[in-house]
């Protein structure tokens, strides 16, 4: 199987005109990150005037990842391994303690 190229980062004139974010004021980082994880809805208007309304929620359990660390754990098997790894070596009186493995 054929592994993906990696994305090569946008520079400023990749950007779309309809994307230019230089004249939003009040914008912050992670203003809607709480939001998102509670949920969000999507509506879809359509070219013949209708609306389509999807609603997202977080999986139970899932967790978002940081992209620098997305960039070495693709895949939530990826994770998983390195984080059974790390409960391997956290020594067993410490972990008998806390969750179970």
């Amino acid at each position: 199987m054929k592994k993906a190229e990696p994305r090569k980062p946008l520079k400023i004139e990749d950007m779309r005109p309809e994307y230019d974010f230089s004249t939003m004021k009040g914008a912050v980082r992670g203003m809607y990150h709480k939001a998102y994880h509670e949920g969000h809805k999507v509506v879809i208007h359509k070219e013949d005037g209708t609306d389509s309304v999807q609603y997202f929620k977080l999986k139970d359990g899932a967790i978002m990842l940081e992209p620098d660390v997305r960039k070495y754990f693709p895949t939530s098997d990826a994770v998983n391994k390195v984080l059974r790894l790390l409960i391997e070596i956290i020594p067993a009186k410490r972990r008998a303690s806390g969750h179970p493995k």
